[in-house]
């Protein structure tokens, strides 16, 4: 997608996902809402859950094994989509599958993401990347280059912003629901970058309480 003089001038915000993670899901609805109040354009990569986990799958619930496990899929087919049509359809792509997984409660199956990528206007063949590792160096690499901003101990979303400094300010969450709106999505975001930007700042936590709120 060509560069304009109006994304030239919004902030860049770099969002990592795994589009299994429905607390991921819920930041990234919120970061639409931002992009809508303040001048910031999101810029999509994939990290995955099953990478994060592969070698400490003897100390996770099976239930978890069995998410995680089944987690290679998505991301193999959203790294194969972006390797072959641009980085530009890993937002639309993730909208789709997202709605399906979290919104519609559709299972993690290879009809879901034909569908999805029906809608993102994507080639379904695409969906034979799922059960390949044939895209998993570039998978391993993104995935990398935003869990080493942050560190091995969180998960996704990661998002990075430029700092006050010019380097990229990086954060695991925030983890919210539902995904605040209008206004309510603006002050959350001037928060988040006023903490994060912070030196020396690492950890602002509280028990979650609620499960995601889809809409």
């Amino acid at each position: 997608m060509p560069e304009t003089s109006e994304t030239a001038s919004r902030t860049p915000a770099d969002f990592w996902f795994d589009p299994i993670c429905p607390w991921a899901w819920m930041t990234s609805r919120w970061m639409l809402e931002v992009e809508k109040v303040r001048p910031v354009e999101v810029r999509w990569h994939v990290m995955s859950l099953s990478v994060l986990n592969e070698n400490r799958l003897d100390e996770l619930p099976r239930q978890y094994v069995d998410l995680i496990e089944a987690g290679w899929g998505p991301v193999r087919v959203l790294t194969a989509a972006e390797q072959k049509h641009g980085p530009e359809v890993l937002g639309p792509l993730y909208t789709a599958l997202g709605t399906r997984f979290h919104n519609r409660g559709l299972p993690n199956e290879r009809a879901t993401i034909v569908d999805a990528l029906k809608e993102a206007g994507l080639p379904e063949e695409l969906a034979d990347a799922a059960d390949t590792d044939a895209y998993d160096e570039r998978l391993r690499a993104s995935h990398e280059e935003g869990i080493g901003l942050v560190g091995q101990e969180v998960g996704t979303p990661v998002i990075a912003v430029p700092g006050a400094d010019g380097k990229q300010t990086a954060f695991f969450g925030p983890v919210v629901t539902p995904a605040p709106k209008g206004e309510a999505a603006a002050r959350l975001w001037d928060g988040t970058l006023m903490v994060a930007s912070t030196p020396g700042f690492f950890e602002l936590k509280r028990t979650r309480t609620e499960d995601p709120k889809f809409d």
